[in-house]
Protein backbone atom coordinates (compact mmCIF):
# COMPACT_ATOMS: atom_id res chain seq x y z
CA UNK A 1 0.00 0.00 0.00
CA UNK A 2 1.73 2.86 -0.78
CA UNK A 3 -0.77 5.40 1.21
CA UNK A 4 -2.01 5.10 4.37
CA UNK A 5 -4.96 6.94 2.82
CA UNK A 6 -7.85 4.09 1.87
CA UNK A 7 -10.79 4.85 0.65
CA UNK A 8 -14.04 2.82 1.43
CA UNK A 9 -15.74 3.85 -1.63
CA UNK A 10 -13.39 1.93 -3.87
CA UNK A 11 -13.86 -1.42 -1.75
CA UNK A 12 -16.39 -3.10 -4.25
CA UNK A 13 -15.03 -1.88 -7.00
CA UNK A 14 -11.44 -3.63 -6.05
CA UNK A 15 -13.13 -6.84 -4.73
CA UNK A 16 -15.01 -7.00 -8.34
CA UNK A 17 -11.69 -6.55 -9.97
CA UNK A 18 -10.10 -9.36 -8.15
CA UNK A 19 -12.99 -11.55 -8.69
CA UNK A 20 -12.67 -11.12 -12.73
CA UNK A 21 -8.98 -11.34 -12.48
CA UNK A 22 -8.68 -14.79 -10.37
CA UNK A 23 -11.33 -15.93 -12.73
CA UNK A 24 -9.08 -15.31 -15.65
CA UNK A 25 -6.54 -16.99 -14.00
CA UNK A 26 -7.85 -19.85 -13.96
CA UNK A 27 -10.19 -19.90 -17.11
CA UNK A 28 -8.34 -22.60 -18.79
CA UNK A 29 -10.16 -25.06 -15.96
CA UNK A 30 -13.67 -26.42 -15.36
CA UNK A 31 -14.23 -24.25 -12.07
CA UNK A 32 -17.97 -23.81 -10.70
CA UNK A 33 -19.16 -20.39 -9.75
CA UNK A 34 -16.84 -18.29 -7.75
CA UNK A 35 -17.42 -17.82 -4.14
CA UNK A 36 -16.32 -14.60 -2.94
CA UNK A 37 -15.81 -13.37 0.64
CA UNK A 38 -15.48 -9.93 1.32
CA UNK A 39 -13.36 -8.27 3.64
CA UNK A 40 -13.97 -5.59 5.93
CA UNK A 41 -13.67 -1.98 4.02
CA UNK A 42 -11.00 -0.68 7.40
CA UNK A 43 -9.99 -1.54 10.20
CA UNK A 44 -9.44 -4.92 8.52
CA UNK A 45 -5.26 -5.84 9.43
CA UNK A 46 -4.94 -7.54 13.47
CA UNK A 47 -1.13 -6.90 12.51
CA UNK A 48 0.91 -3.72 11.78
CA UNK A 49 4.65 -2.77 11.53
CA UNK A 50 6.11 1.03 11.73
CA UNK A 51 9.62 2.60 12.03
CA UNK A 52 9.78 5.15 14.26
CA UNK A 53 11.36 8.90 13.14
CA UNK A 54 13.32 11.04 15.68
CA UNK A 55 13.08 15.06 14.63
CA UNK A 56 14.24 16.59 18.11
CA UNK A 57 12.22 16.28 20.85
CA UNK A 58 9.36 14.54 18.02
CA UNK A 59 9.03 11.54 17.79
CA UNK A 60 6.79 9.69 15.21
CA UNK A 61 5.45 6.61 12.72
CA UNK A 62 6.82 6.63 9.92
CA UNK A 63 5.86 3.91 6.60
CA UNK A 64 7.71 4.09 3.07
CA UNK A 65 6.00 4.38 -0.19
CA UNK A 66 6.55 1.16 -2.07
CA UNK A 67 6.95 2.67 -5.69
CA UNK A 68 8.95 5.80 -4.24
CA UNK A 69 10.43 4.75 -1.34
CA UNK A 70 10.22 8.10 0.38
CA UNK A 71 9.23 8.24 3.86
CA UNK A 72 5.85 9.91 4.86
CA UNK A 73 4.74 10.47 8.84
CA UNK A 74 1.76 7.82 9.92
CA UNK A 75 -0.37 8.95 12.87
CA UNK A 76 -3.41 6.99 12.33
CA UNK A 77 -4.17 3.97 9.74
CA UNK A 78 -7.08 2.92 8.94
CA UNK A 79 -5.91 -0.44 7.11
CA UNK A 80 -5.05 -2.09 10.74
CA UNK A 81 -7.46 -2.28 13.31
CA UNK A 82 -9.35 -0.06 15.71
CA UNK A 83 -7.25 -1.68 18.53
CA UNK A 84 -4.09 -0.78 16.76
CA UNK A 85 -5.10 2.65 15.88
CA UNK A 86 -6.51 3.40 19.21
CA UNK A 87 -3.11 2.71 20.75
CA UNK A 88 -0.75 4.14 18.16
CA UNK A 89 -1.09 8.29 19.43
CA UNK A 90 -0.89 6.82 23.33
CA UNK A 91 1.87 4.85 22.53
CA UNK A 92 3.86 7.37 21.00
CA UNK A 93 3.12 10.27 23.17
CA UNK A 94 4.45 7.91 26.28
CA UNK A 95 7.39 7.33 24.62
CA UNK A 96 7.93 10.76 23.92
CA UNK A 97 9.65 12.34 27.64
CA UNK A 98 10.60 8.65 28.55
CA UNK A 99 14.55 8.37 27.54
CA UNK A 100 14.86 4.83 28.28
CA UNK A 101 12.42 3.90 26.04
CA UNK A 102 12.48 6.18 23.45
CA UNK A 103 17.09 5.93 22.97
CA UNK A 104 17.63 4.28 19.18
CA UNK A 105 13.95 2.91 19.37
CA UNK A 106 13.75 2.19 15.04
CA UNK A 107 10.91 0.04 14.66
CA UNK A 108 7.06 -0.85 16.69
CA UNK A 109 5.21 -3.59 15.75
CA UNK A 110 1.67 -4.70 16.69
CA UNK A 111 -0.28 -7.66 16.79
CA UNK A 112 -4.14 -6.95 17.80
CA UNK A 113 -6.89 -9.57 17.97
CA UNK A 114 -11.10 -9.65 17.27
CA UNK A 115 -11.01 -11.04 21.56
CA UNK A 116 -9.40 -7.29 22.66
CA UNK A 117 -5.40 -8.78 23.30
CA UNK A 118 -2.60 -6.71 21.74
CA UNK A 119 0.89 -7.45 22.00
CA UNK A 120 3.60 -4.38 21.08
CA UNK A 121 7.35 -5.23 20.17
CA UNK A 122 9.52 -2.14 19.97
CA UNK A 123 13.00 -2.98 18.49
CA UNK A 124 16.07 -0.85 19.31
CA UNK A 125 19.42 0.17 17.91
CA UNK A 126 21.37 -0.53 21.34
CA UNK A 127 20.73 -3.23 24.37
CA UNK A 128 18.43 -3.25 26.63
CA UNK A 129 19.22 -2.64 30.60
CA UNK A 130 16.82 -2.43 33.93
CA UNK A 131 15.80 1.20 33.10
CA UNK A 132 14.16 0.29 30.46
CA UNK A 133 12.67 -3.13 32.06
CA UNK A 134 11.37 -0.57 34.64
CA UNK A 135 10.17 1.96 32.56
CA UNK A 136 8.55 -0.22 30.28
CA UNK A 137 6.70 -2.04 33.26
CA UNK A 138 5.68 1.38 34.36
CA UNK A 139 4.64 2.02 30.69
CA UNK A 140 2.12 -1.09 30.43
CA UNK A 141 0.42 -1.04 33.78
CA UNK A 142 -0.77 2.69 32.86
CA UNK A 143 -1.96 1.57 29.24
CA UNK A 144 -3.82 -1.40 30.91
CA UNK A 145 -5.18 0.90 33.59
CA UNK A 146 -6.61 2.59 30.61
CA UNK A 147 -8.25 -0.27 29.16
CA UNK A 148 -6.45 -2.14 27.37
CA UNK A 149 -5.32 -5.70 27.46
CA UNK A 150 -1.47 -5.19 26.87
CA UNK A 151 1.80 -7.04 26.72
CA UNK A 152 5.37 -5.39 25.57
CA UNK A 153 8.45 -7.18 24.20
CA UNK A 154 11.54 -5.11 23.85
CA UNK A 155 13.94 -6.35 21.09
CA UNK A 156 17.58 -5.69 20.08
CA UNK A 157 20.56 -7.32 19.18
CA UNK A 158 20.37 -10.71 20.36
CA UNK A 159 17.79 -9.72 23.52
CA UNK A 160 14.39 -10.05 23.78
CA UNK A 161 12.78 -8.70 27.31
CA UNK A 162 9.50 -10.09 27.44
CA UNK A 163 6.45 -8.23 29.46
CA UNK A 164 4.81 -10.63 30.74
CA UNK A 165 4.27 -12.70 27.46
CA UNK A 166 5.00 -13.00 23.53
CA UNK A 167 1.64 -14.19 22.25
CA UNK A 168 -1.97 -12.96 22.45
CA UNK A 169 -5.19 -15.27 22.86
CA UNK A 170 -7.36 -14.61 19.64
CA UNK A 171 -11.08 -15.88 19.70
CA UNK A 172 -12.06 -16.65 16.40
CA UNK A 173 -16.08 -17.55 15.70
CA UNK A 174 -16.80 -20.72 13.72
CA UNK A 175 -20.46 -20.64 12.90
CA UNK A 176 -21.95 -21.07 16.55
CA UNK A 177 -19.23 -22.75 17.77
CA UNK A 178 -16.10 -19.98 19.24
CA UNK A 179 -12.50 -21.25 18.98
CA UNK A 180 -9.82 -19.90 21.09
CA UNK A 181 -5.70 -19.65 19.62
CA UNK A 182 -2.58 -19.09 20.69
CA UNK A 183 -0.93 -16.62 18.34
CA UNK A 184 2.70 -15.99 18.96
CA UNK A 185 4.83 -12.55 17.74
CA UNK A 186 6.70 -13.60 14.69
CA UNK A 187 4.79 -16.82 13.74
CA UNK A 188 2.43 -16.58 11.10
CA UNK A 189 -1.33 -15.62 11.76
CA UNK A 190 -3.89 -14.77 9.32
CA UNK A 191 -3.88 -11.02 9.27
CA UNK A 192 -7.40 -10.31 8.40
CA UNK A 193 -9.29 -11.57 11.42
CA UNK A 194 -12.67 -10.93 9.85
CA UNK A 195 -12.14 -13.14 6.64
CA UNK A 196 -9.88 -15.64 9.19
CA UNK A 197 -13.39 -16.82 10.55
CA UNK A 198 -15.09 -16.70 6.58
CA UNK A 199 -12.12 -18.88 5.54
CA UNK A 200 -12.89 -21.51 8.37
CA UNK A 201 -16.76 -21.30 7.89
CA UNK A 202 -16.34 -22.31 4.24
CA UNK A 203 -13.62 -24.80 5.18
CA UNK A 204 -15.90 -26.45 7.37
CA UNK A 205 -18.78 -25.92 4.53
CA UNK A 206 -16.92 -27.90 2.30
CA UNK A 207 -16.44 -31.10 4.27
CA UNK A 208 -19.57 -31.08 6.22
CA UNK A 209 -20.00 -34.53 4.25
CA UNK A 210 -16.97 -36.35 4.96
CA UNK A 211 -15.89 -39.69 6.11
CA UNK A 212 -12.89 -41.62 7.51
CA UNK A 213 -9.74 -39.13 8.97
CA UNK A 214 -8.32 -35.63 7.53
CA UNK A 215 -4.93 -35.16 7.01
CA UNK A 216 -2.98 -31.69 6.57
CA UNK A 217 0.12 -30.27 5.64
CA UNK A 218 1.39 -27.44 6.87
CA UNK A 219 -0.85 -26.64 9.67
CA UNK A 220 0.57 -23.71 10.90
CA UNK A 221 -0.78 -23.17 14.66
CA UNK A 222 -3.89 -25.50 14.26
CA UNK A 223 -5.80 -23.04 12.60
CA UNK A 224 -7.88 -25.25 10.20
CA UNK A 225 -7.29 -28.28 11.93
CA UNK A 226 -9.23 -27.61 14.83
CA UNK A 227 -12.24 -26.47 13.21
CA UNK A 228 -12.33 -29.27 10.75
CA UNK A 229 -12.06 -31.69 13.37
CA UNK A 230 -15.57 -32.00 13.82
CA UNK A 231 -16.15 -33.01 10.25
CA UNK A 232 -13.61 -36.03 10.93
CA UNK A 233 -12.87 -39.24 13.05
CA UNK A 234 -9.66 -37.97 13.44
CA UNK A 235 -7.29 -35.39 11.90
CA UNK A 236 -3.60 -35.51 11.23
CA UNK A 237 -1.13 -33.07 10.90
CA UNK A 238 2.32 -31.83 9.92
CA UNK A 239 3.88 -28.52 10.37
CA UNK A 240 7.78 -27.57 10.08
CA UNK A 241 7.88 -24.47 12.91
CA UNK A 242 8.69 -25.29 16.20
CA UNK A 243 6.87 -22.50 17.40
CA UNK A 244 3.69 -22.91 15.48
CA UNK A 245 3.98 -26.50 16.65
CA UNK A 246 3.89 -25.56 20.44
CA UNK A 247 0.89 -23.17 19.66
CA UNK A 248 -1.01 -25.90 18.34
CA UNK A 249 -0.61 -28.58 21.02
CA UNK A 250 -1.71 -25.48 23.48
CA UNK A 251 -4.79 -24.34 20.96
CA UNK A 252 -5.85 -28.71 21.12
CA UNK A 253 -5.40 -28.47 24.72
CA UNK A 254 -7.32 -25.29 25.38
CA UNK A 255 -10.25 -26.05 23.11
CA UNK A 256 -10.69 -29.99 24.64
CA UNK A 257 -10.41 -31.35 21.53
CA UNK A 258 -9.08 -34.98 21.41
CA UNK A 259 -9.10 -36.07 17.39
CA UNK A 260 -6.41 -34.07 16.25
CA UNK A 261 -2.77 -35.33 16.50
CA UNK A 262 0.10 -32.24 15.15
CA UNK A 263 3.57 -33.85 14.14
CA UNK A 264 6.66 -31.72 13.71
CA UNK A 265 7.88 -32.47 9.93
CA UNK A 266 8.23 -30.99 6.57
CA UNK A 267 5.59 -31.52 3.74
CA UNK A 268 8.55 -33.04 1.91
CA UNK A 269 9.71 -35.50 4.79
CA UNK A 270 5.76 -36.62 5.57
CA UNK A 271 5.85 -37.67 1.77
CA UNK A 272 8.65 -40.35 1.85
CA UNK A 273 7.24 -41.08 5.22
CA UNK A 274 3.79 -41.68 3.72
CA UNK A 275 5.52 -43.59 1.02
CA UNK A 276 7.68 -45.92 3.22
CA UNK A 277 10.23 -44.50 1.37
CA UNK A 278 12.26 -43.42 5.02
CA UNK A 279 11.22 -44.43 9.10
CA UNK A 280 11.30 -41.43 11.34
CA UNK A 281 11.80 -41.50 14.93
CA UNK A 282 9.60 -39.00 15.95
CA UNK A 283 6.57 -40.59 14.75
CA UNK A 284 7.66 -43.67 16.75
CA UNK A 285 8.57 -42.07 19.80
CA UNK A 286 4.42 -40.27 19.50
CA UNK A 287 3.46 -43.70 18.81
CA UNK A 288 1.87 -42.68 15.28
CA UNK A 289 0.66 -45.47 13.09
CA UNK A 290 0.14 -43.54 9.61
CA UNK A 291 -0.88 -46.98 8.51
CA UNK A 292 -3.95 -46.43 10.95
CA UNK A 293 -5.39 -43.59 9.70
CA UNK A 294 -8.32 -44.07 6.96
CA UNK A 295 -7.30 -40.87 5.50
CA UNK A 296 -10.29 -39.26 2.25
CA UNK A 297 -9.60 -35.93 2.64
CA UNK A 298 -6.22 -34.05 2.55
CA UNK A 299 -6.07 -30.16 3.65
CA UNK A 300 -3.33 -28.07 1.94
CA UNK A 301 -2.26 -24.49 2.69
CA UNK A 302 1.29 -24.06 1.45
CA UNK A 303 3.76 -21.26 1.59
CA UNK A 304 3.78 -19.07 -1.58
CA UNK A 305 5.90 -21.24 -3.38
CA UNK A 306 3.09 -23.68 -3.44
CA UNK A 307 4.00 -27.64 -3.44
CA UNK A 308 6.38 -29.66 -5.17
CA UNK A 309 6.13 -31.78 -7.84
CA UNK A 310 6.32 -34.87 -5.06
CA UNK A 311 4.14 -33.46 -2.89
CA UNK A 312 1.28 -32.90 -5.57
CA UNK A 313 1.86 -36.53 -6.86
CA UNK A 314 1.26 -37.66 -3.01
CA UNK A 315 -1.95 -35.29 -2.50
CA UNK A 316 -3.24 -37.01 -5.67
CA UNK A 317 -3.77 -39.71 -3.87
CA UNK A 318 -6.51 -38.66 -1.97
CA UNK A 319 -9.75 -38.47 -2.66
CA UNK A 320 -10.89 -34.92 -2.16
CA UNK A 321 -7.98 -31.81 -1.83
CA UNK A 322 -9.25 -28.85 -0.10
CA UNK A 323 -5.89 -26.21 -1.02
CA UNK A 324 -5.44 -22.77 0.67
CA UNK A 325 -3.73 -20.83 -1.68
CA UNK A 326 -1.97 -17.15 -0.92
CA UNK A 327 -0.55 -17.04 -4.25
CA UNK A 328 -2.88 -18.17 -7.23
CA UNK A 329 0.01 -18.58 -9.87
CA UNK A 330 1.57 -21.43 -8.15
CA UNK A 331 -1.69 -22.35 -7.12
CA UNK A 332 -2.11 -22.61 -10.79
CA UNK A 333 1.11 -24.49 -11.65
CA UNK A 334 -0.22 -27.19 -8.54
CA UNK A 335 -3.44 -27.42 -10.25
CA UNK A 336 -2.10 -28.12 -13.74
CA UNK A 337 -1.08 -31.55 -11.82
CA UNK A 338 -4.12 -32.19 -9.68
CA UNK A 339 -6.76 -31.79 -12.59
CA UNK A 340 -5.35 -34.85 -14.07
CA UNK A 341 -7.53 -36.79 -11.65
CA UNK A 342 -9.29 -34.50 -9.82
CA UNK A 343 -12.05 -31.85 -10.52
CA UNK A 344 -12.80 -28.71 -9.21
CA UNK A 345 -16.07 -28.34 -7.02
CA UNK A 346 -15.44 -25.48 -4.97
CA UNK A 347 -13.86 -22.14 -5.77
CA UNK A 348 -13.65 -19.39 -3.38
CA UNK A 349 -11.21 -15.71 -3.48
CA UNK A 350 -10.95 -14.36 0.14
CA UNK A 351 -10.35 -11.01 0.25
CA UNK A 352 -7.55 -11.08 3.06
CA UNK A 353 -5.74 -8.08 1.17
CA UNK A 354 -7.86 -5.28 0.39
CA UNK A 355 -6.66 -2.58 -1.84
CA UNK A 356 -3.62 -4.61 -2.91
CA UNK A 357 -2.92 -7.06 -5.98
CA UNK A 358 -2.62 -9.75 -3.06
CA UNK A 359 -5.19 -12.77 -3.42
CA UNK A 360 -6.33 -15.37 -1.39
CA UNK A 361 -7.72 -18.18 -3.48
CA UNK A 362 -9.28 -21.86 -1.81
CA UNK A 363 -10.86 -25.07 -4.47
CA UNK A 364 -12.03 -27.92 -3.48
CA UNK A 365 -11.28 -30.80 -5.52
CA UNK A 366 -12.61 -34.49 -5.97
CA UNK A 367 -11.51 -37.14 -7.96
CA UNK A 368 -13.27 -37.50 -11.30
Amino acid sequence: MASTAINPAEYQPQLDEKAERIQNIFADFETPELEVFASPAEHYRMRAEFRVWHEGEDLFYIMFNQETREKYRVDQFPAASRLINDLMPLLVDALKPVKALRHKLFQVDFLSTLSGEVLVSMLYHRQLDDQWETEAKALKQRLNDEGFNLNFIGRARKQKIVLDQDFVIEKLKVNERTLTYKQVENSFTQPNGEVAQKMLEWAVDCTQDSEGDLLELYCGNGNFSLALAQNFERVLATELAKPSVDSAQYNIAVNNIDNVQIIRMSAEDFTDAMEGKREFRRLKDQDIDLQSYNCNTIFVDPPRSGMDEGTCRMVQGYDRIMYISCNPDTLKDNLNILSETHRITRFALFDQFPYTHHMEAGVLLERK
